[in-house]
C-alpha cells in the first residue's frame, strides 16, 4: 500500500499571512484615525483660546498630582493661580519675559530654528536629553497639553501644537496666555500670583526691576524662586532690565 502523502501547508500559510496583514492594517488605520482626531481636538482647543482662559494646564495638573502624592514639597504654600485679563498685566512683565526667554517672539512663527539647531549641537556633544530651543509659543504648547517627558516624538508634537497656536491666535494673546499659566515656583502659577507672592503687588503694579526678576526665574522657577535675591538673580535681573527698552510691543494688546 502506498504511503499517504503529507498535506502541503502552502494553502494555509498565505491565508494566515493575509489575516495578519489585514489585522495590522486595521490597527494602523485606527491609530492614524485616533491621531487625526487628537490633532483636530488640539486645533479646536487652540481656536477656543481666542476667547477662553484655560482653567488649568496639563503641566499644572501633573504638578498637583505630584503634590498630592507627596512627591513635591510645597513648604506650607497653598496653590496660587489667578488668571487676569490683558489689561491687568503691566507691559514691563511682557517685555521682561520676552527679553529673558524669547527675544524674537514677534518675528518667528512659533519656532526659533536657529535656537533649535544650537540645542541639537549641544546634545550631540554629549548631553543625554533634548535641551533648549523652546520659544514662548512652544513653552505654552507644552504646558497646555504635554507631559514633562523629553523625547523626539513629544518635541515633534510640541512643534505641531506651536504651529496651531500661531495659526489661530494673535501674538499678544499667546503671550498673555503664557503669562497667566506659566509656573513661578512650587504651586505658584501665573503673573498675578507671582507678583503677589514675591512682591506683594498685583501684576498691573510691577515695575521694570520686579518684572525682570520674575522673568529670570522662569527657566528653573522652583529652584530660583527659593532665593529671588541671590547674587546670581541680582546679576541676571540687571541684564534683563538693560535689554527691556529694546523690546517693542504691538499696540493695542487684545
Amino acid at each position: 500500500m502506498p504511503l499517504a502523502q503529507p498535506v502541503p501547508a502552502t494553502n494555509v500559510r498565505p491565508g494566515l499571512v493575509r489575516r495578519l496583514i489585514l489585522f495590522c492594517k486595521r490597527w494602523l488605520g485606527m491609530l492614524l484615525l485616533a491621531g487625526l482626531c487628537l490633532q483636530l481636538y488640539f486645533m479646536a482647543h487652540s481656536l477656543a483660546l481666542r476667547w477662553l482662559e484655560p482653567g488649568s494646564t496639563a503641566f499644572q495638573r501633573s504638578a498637583l498630582w505630584h503634590i498630592l502624592q507627596g512627591r513635591q514639597d510645597t513648604q506650607g504654600r497653598h496653590w496660587l493661580h489667578q488668571p487676569v485679563p490683558s489689561g491687568a498685566i503691566n507691559d514691563h512683565a511682557r517685555k521682561a519675559v520676552i527679553a529673558a526667554e524669547d527675544n524674537l517672539f514677534f518675528q518667528h512663527s512659533g519656532a526659533d530654528w536657529r535656537a533649535i539647531e544650537q540645542a541639537w549641537r549641544r546634545n550631540a556633544q554629549g548631553q543625554s536629553r533634548l535641551l533648549g530651543g523652546s520659544t514662548i509659543t512652544q513653552q505654552l504648547a507644552k504646558n497646555l497639553h504635554l507631559s514633562g517627558q523629553r523625547s523626539l516624538l513629544r518635541k515633534g508634537q510640541e512643534l505641531l501644537l506651536s504651529w496651531m497656536l500661531e495659526a489661530t491666535l494673535p501674538k499678544q494673546r499667546i503671550l498673555n496666555l503664557y503669562l497667566n499659566q506659566v509656573e513661578w515656583g512650587t504651586g505658584i502659577y501665573g503673573i498675578e500670583a507671582a507678583a503677589k507672592h514675591y512682591f506683594g503687588v498685583s501684576a498691573s503694579q510691577l515695575n521694570a526691576a520686579q518684572s525682570a526678576r520674575l522673568a529670570v526665574m522662569l527657566p528653573q522657577p522652583r529652584r530660583l524662586g527659593l532665593a529671588p535675591h541671590s547674587p546670581y538673580m541680582n546679576r541676571r535681573t540687571q541684564v534683563i532690565v538693560q535689554r527691556m527698552p529694546a523690546i517693542a510691543l504691538p499696540s493695542p494688546a487684545p
